[in-house]
């Protein structure tokens, strides 16, 4: 599986309607609405690196409302919900 985390520039004026769209892609996990220098950041899924061409400038770049993205392709996952499910297997959350 690659991991790829796309930042986003949209047009103002149409960042809910192009965050709707772009979740909408099938290899799109989810899309944040953050502050900063971009606009959305999405979290794009794939079995191999060929499929980001397809996805990112082949579907997403050609989004409405996108005027510019940046990627960034993830090397490791770390995660705190998958390790504390891992050590949770079998025992009860206690109070």
């Amino acid at each position: 599986m690659v991991t790829a985390i796309v930042l986003i520039k949209a047009d103002v004026a149409r960042i809910p309607e192009t965050a709707e769209t772009i979740v909408a892609i099938p290899q799109v996990s989810e899309v944040y609405s953050v502050t900063g220098e971009f606009d959305l950041v999405a979290m794009v899924r794939v079995r191999n690196h060929e499929e980001l061409g397809d996805v990112i400038p082949g579907r997403l770049n050609k989004v409405s409302g996108v005027t510019h993205t940046e990627t960034h392709i993830a090397f490791r996952t770390y995660s705190r919900h998958d390790l504390e499910a891992a050590f949770a297997i079998g025992y009860p959350e206690t109070a």
